[in-house]
């Protein structure tokens, strides 16, 4: 996902390569640098896709207003993959509880706890 860190374009940079004494003027771009992520960022992507996606949403949204898509993105991504994660455990606690075979080894497990509280 490119980001861009002045969305409204308050600071446009200079679309000219350097001449001799040119106020602005660009002397390299970083458009074509390409970073393979490694395993560790790609399994990040694919486990947290819902994160992400909801998450760009709100960056694009936050960059029409005028607030810089990276600060948005370093601000809001941690917060929203907690939250996603959390969210995922919380699914996953809930179907763990509501299966056959662990609602006998609750009662079980309160049974033995109250027969031990009344002695």
């Amino acid at each position: 996902m490119r980001l861009d860190s002045d969305p409204l374009n308050r600071r446009p940079l200079a679309a000219e390569p350097c001449n001799d004494s040119a106020e602005k003027c660009a002397g390299w771009t970083t458009e074509f640098i390409w970073v393979d992520p490694g395993w560790i960022a790609k399994s990040l992507l694919l486990s947290a896709f819902p994160a992400f996606m909801f998450g760009s949403i709100i960056i694009r949204g936050l960059g029409r207003l005028g607030i810089s898509e990276v600060t948005s993105f370093m601000v809001l991504m941690p917060l929203l993959i907690f939250v996603w994660y959390y969210f995922v455990g919380w699914l996953v606690e809930c179907w763990r509880y509501k299966r056959p075979g662990n609602a006998r080894m609750i009662s079980k497990s309160v049974d033995v706890e109250q027969s031990s509280s009344h002695q």
